[in-house]
């Protein structure tokens, strides 16, 4: 699919007005001015964000017998990235416009600064991304070490250490999630580019003779993995990369794009690595990174297929498509339509008014829910506008604790989509919800 329905041109201006307002993201050290694209993730922010990564687990791990995790070291020694080719090809093309001197990535610019528009720029120079630092207390080539640019190498340099303890045998996989460094030359569009990111990776071991079949496999698996929380197929694509276009590991990557404000970009790559991992940090570690078949009597150094996700950029592209505006009630409301499991708060408990017995209720109400849903609790300003307010961060229910709960022991149950209310009996709330969220 090459085209995408027509997007609001302020949306990406909304949703970054509506993360800051409402506490999904901030500006990084703000009152000292920020600090070029880094940001820090607020109160509903860090909820959706550890939702977005849960999710990922779940789907990657628990519900898999053949994935296990892992937490690598972000530092990592010289010889890694040596291994790795980071050290040699993980460059940037970068140039400098002679006129406003700033500094762009000459493959993003088609020969025109954006800045000025100018068209004379110095000749392109190669740019590492890594992160380079100084590990103790002496200064020298001894103690370099670098900020990892990805989570990868640290599942393929464990990849002996987690066959010998788990007993898994190829087909399996290791999922890691965790921050990464890339000092990005022009970082972009909000969280979509940036110099300090999460992300969702695994390296999916397979026999050669399969990898072309596990390539195909977790291309569809991840495309549905987007589109069941919430993203509309339509706003989704499959772009194969053109032989000459893959890096230098790679036989074969997919990335399934989103259609964000500026057009199709990436969201998640999967790529089929071949045995380039392990053969590389076989050969400069010195250790045997194979496995034996005993059913076979074969050897052979796996092939690997992953998947590799951006958590902050598939954040956004969730706010982004959950992004709505419609007429409730002759006023218009900017309303997030988030999946209730990607949601910072799934259901608010809002009592009517700050009398004393129903703020006791509604106390009560939210001391039965908390142990099961992440909720919010508000008892400012009017019920519409605390509604409002809910529909805005994307809270799937509201419960409403009023006057007449004294007397039924009942709540008024609001939907954030439809807006339709029912009353519902407290002591049976919690399935309630159960069953309001349990898969069709």
């Amino acid at each position: 699919m090459d085209s995408a329905p027509e997007l609001d041109p302020e949306l990406l201006d909304k949703v970054t007005n509506l993360a800051k307002r409402r506490g999904f993201i901030f500006p990084s050290a703000e009152i000292y001015g920020g600090f070029r694209s880094t940001y820090d993730y607020g109160p509903l922010g860090v909820n959706m964000l550890r939702n977005v990564k849960n999710a990922w687990w779940r789907s990657m791990v628990q519900l898999r017998n053949d994935v296990v995790g892992l937490d690598a070291a972000i530092l990592g020694p010289p010889a890694v990235w040596a291994a790795s080719g980071h050290l040699e090809t993980f460059t940037d093309p970068l140039v400098d416009c002679l006129k406003c001197k700033e500094r762009w990535r000459e493959d993003k610019i088609d020969g025109v600064c954006p800045n000025c528009g100018s068209t004379k720029f110095t000749s392109p120079r190669a740019f590492n991304l890594m992160f380079k630092t100084q590990a103790g207390p002496v200064e020298g080539e001894g103690s370099v070490a670098y900020l990892r640019p990805e989570t990868a190498q640290g599942m393929f340099t464990n990849f002996a250490n987690v066959l010998s303890t788990t007993r898994k045998k190829p087909p399996f996989g290791i999922a890691q999630v965790g921050k990464s460094f890339r000092n990005e030359i022009t970082p972009q569009n909000f969280v979509f580019r940036t110099r300090e990111f999460e992300q969702m990776e695994m390296e999916y071991f397979v026999p050669p003779a399969e990898a072309e079949e596990w390539y195909r496999h977790w291309i569809e698996t991840r495309f549905a993995w987007w589109v069941d929380l919430g993203i509309p197929p339509e706003l989704l694509r499959r772009h194969e990369h053109a032989k000459e276009d893959l890096s230098h590991y790679s036989r074969g990557t997919t990335d399934v794009e989103f259609y964000y404000p500026w057009g199709w970009d990436e969201l998640e790559g999967i790529a089929n690595r071949g045995d380039y991992d392990l053969t590389q940090h076989a050969k400069f570690s010195g250790v045997t990174l194979d496995y034996f078949d005993p059913t076979t009597n074969e050897r052979y150094t796996p092939y690997v297929i992953e998947p590799a996700a951006g958590a902050t950029r598939g954040m956004l592209a969730f706010l982004l498509a959950a992004y709505h505006e419609d007429v409730v009630e002759g006023e218009t409301r900017a309303v997030l339509r988030l999946d209730w499991r990607l949601a910072p708060y799934q259901i608010a408990v809002l009592p009517l008014s700050k009398k004393p017995e129903l703020e006791g209720v509604s106390k009560d109400v939210l001391a039965a829910l908390q142990p099961h849903f992440m909720c919010d609790y508000d008892v400012t300003q009017s019920i519409g506008k605390r509604y409002r307010r809910q529909d805005e961060i994307g809270t799937p229910y509201c419960v409403t604790v009023d006057f007449e709960s004294l007397n039924d022991h009942s709540v008024t149950v609001r939907d954030r989509d439809t807006t339709t209310q029912v009353r519902v009996p407290i002591a049976n709330l919690t399935h309630h919800f159960w069953e309001s969220t349990a898969p069709s």
